[in-house]
């Protein structure tokens, strides 16, 4: 008799567990070790995952305070450039500019 794929001399009820076959306790603990060690893995990524995901957070909160805080300094000194220019103080130059340093006009 040939087998399911067609070679000859094997059964086709060969490899597949029945009801009347059991597995051995120690197949169930093995099987049930790898499951324990699977699981085990995928909480510590789980872990992993929320750290990073927590840092993340952390570092995009950090960048659109520092946006922020460049925008504000932006707009600061192009108020302060055009108080300087409403002023309107010609000195030998011709020209106004705002001194970096200390934000008055010269």
């Amino acid at each position: 008799m040939s087998g399911p794929n067609g070679d000859p001399n094997i059964p086709i009820d060969d490899g597949i567990i029945n009801d009347e076959d059991q597995l051995e306790d120690e197949e169930y603990e093995a099987i049930n070790s790898m499951l324990d060690q699977i699981n085990s893995y995928l909480d510590n990524l789980e872990d992993r995952n929320d750290s990073l995901n927590g840092k993340l957070h952390e570092l995009l909160e950090s960048n659109r305070q520092a946006r922020q805080e460049f925008r504000a300094q932006l707009l600061g000194s192009q108020n302060q450039e055009e108080q300087c220019s409403a002023d309107g103080d010609d000195s030998s130059t011709g020209k106004e500019y705002l001194n970096k340093d200390n934000g008055d006009c010269k």
